[in-house]
């Protein structure tokens, strides 16, 4: 039977070649754009989850009060990885202070350029999920070395072999390749970390952190922590609690310091906090563009219903003589509904193919780099649910509308659309147009808004003016042979 109504599908489709067009082309845009957010969305939502303990790795993150007001700070000072090591050391299996991703000089030879690099302490590697290439887990045992990313190798050294080769990091400490490491996804805290050192080698090129070592009043290094396998992430970040304000003096501990556990899987969406509460942040984004797309697909529908239900007197005389050879209104349902998921299946395929066109540029708009998932069977398992759906959800009010046709009054010739059966329509192109003009709105704004940021004054004149990032003590040493050339 299924397969009857499919040939009937495909037989009307291709007998109203316009109609067919016109239905297949909106419904198709539709449907691009909403994959396209949903492959946003899906990245925005996976992000840090290369991570093999994603769900018990956490930042130590601290709150403290000012003037009444408590400000959460992400910074944490040197002596509290020992501290949360010696005094909690069954709640985690891992602590490591480190800094934040820097950018650097990085020379090989006559090789210098600029990269970013995160100094830490060696469990970092097994935290992090470093995935070596090359070397292994002694990689920091010399507190001289470093450890590349495999695109970082390949720019220095190319097809040669980077280990044990001699580099000069900020022009002033000389460092032994010891590993190199496979680059991490760009939906990845670390993901622009091109070399990691070790977090004494830091330590060593900085001689202020000698008296650093035992002070608790500065903060100014990142300290992460993977809980035990056993441990909550609440009750640990409870018991830490107080940490620093039993260790500070008495000027830091008017601030009321206290320390929590702010979790991997929160540190992409849930960045913003006020009053010591986290109040959310990129994740208004993911839910903001997942309602557009939503509206846009909606649209799409009704563009369908629409189109589908204007033919309804040229489907009249087709219900009718089924109805009179003994078809039952359920069945009637079933083709039509057969009809919107065929056009819904041509549509995904030309939406598929809308999406692999634009990705490079929405990438660029975006700032991402998403790729449409060919090898995932989890991908085409939903792709296959949403076009079903979606087949569906266009379908239905066609299908139900056309299958209430009494079969006397249209073979009679007496059939005529009741007083309110428009209605449904009109209240479908009411909702049609108001969210068009809602988005379209919504777009001029933030176009012009972004037009004025760009175009407004800034008190000076920017034409022939040139800014140069500087790193390293050797540019202002000779900046006048800089200013000369």
């Amino acid at each position: 039977m299924i397969k009857n109504y499919l040939k009937i599908a495909i037989r009307n489709l291709t007998r109203h070649k316009g109609h067919t067009f016109i239905n297949i082309a909106g419904l198709s845009v539709g449907m691009a754009v909403a994959m396209l957010i949903g492959l946003w969305a899906y990245d925005e939502l996976g992000f840090n989850k290369y991570y093999q303990n994603y769900d018990r790795i956490a930042q130590v993150m601290q709150n403290q009060s000012n003037n009444g007001e408590v400000r959460t700070m992400p910074n944490e000072p040197i002596p509290l990885g020992e501290e949360l090591r010696k005094s909690y050391g069954s709640n985690f299996k891992y602590v490591t202070m480190a800094t934040g991703a820097g950018t650097h000089t990085l020379a090989f030879g006559n090789k210098l350029l600029m990269k970013q690099g995160v100094y830490f302490e060696p469990q970092a590697l097994d935290m992090f999920s470093v995935k070596m290439i090359k070397g292994g887990g002694t990689v920091f045992n010399d507190p001289n070395s470093i450890i590349l990313s495999e695109s970082a190798a390949k720019a220095y050294f190319g097809d040669e072999d980077p280990v044990n080769k001699i580099m000069k990091l900020d022009n002033k400490a000389v460092v032994k390749v010891t590993g190199v490491y496979e680059d991490m996804p760009a939906n990845t805290t670390l993901a622009n970390a091109s070399f990691f050192c070790p977090w004494q080698l830091f330590a060593n090129n900085n001689p202020w952190m000698e008296q650093m070592k035992n002070e608790w009043g500065r903060s100014a290094f990142l300290c992460y922590a993977q809980i035990a396998d056993h441990a909550d992430m609440d009750k640990v970040s409870a018991k830490i609690k107080n940490a620093k304000l039993n260790k500070c003096n008495a000027d830091e501990a008017q601030h009321k310091p206290e320390l929590f556990l702010h979790p991997m899987s929160k540190w992409h969406l849930y960045t913003d906090f006020k009053n010591g509460v986290s109040v959310g942040g990129a994740i208004q984004y993911v839910w903001l563009f997942g309602i557009i797309g939503i509206f846009v697909l909606i649209l799409a529908c009704i563009n369908f219903m629409n189109l589908s239900t204007a033919r309804s007197e040229k489907r009249a005389k087709e219900v009718g003589i089924r109805k009179a050879v003994g078809s039952l209104r359920g069945q009637l349902i079933l083709q039509f509904l057969t009809e919107s998921v065929t056009i819904a299946m041509a549509s995904f395929v030309i939406a598929i193919c809308i999406v692999q066109v634009s990705l490079p540029y929405f990438n660029q708009v975006a700032g991402k780099q998403l790729d449409i998932l060919w090898h995932d069977n989890m991908f085409w398992l939903v792709c296959a649910g949403f076009t079903l759906i979606t087949g569906l959800l266009a379908g239905s009010y066609p299908a139900f509308y056309l299958s209430s046709f009494k079969a006397v009054k249209v073979l009679k010739g007496t059939f005529k659309a009741g007083r309110f059966s428009a209605v449904p329509r009109r209240a479908l192109i009411v909702v049609q147009f108001t969210v068009s003009v809602v988005l379209i709105i919504g777009t001029i704004i933030v176009f012009r808004q972004i037009r004025f940021a760009e175009g407004r004054a800034i008190g000076y004149n920017k034409d022939n003016l040139v800014t140069l990032s500087t790193f390293g003590p050797d540019i202002h040493k000779n900046f006048a042979v800089i200013e000369d050339e």
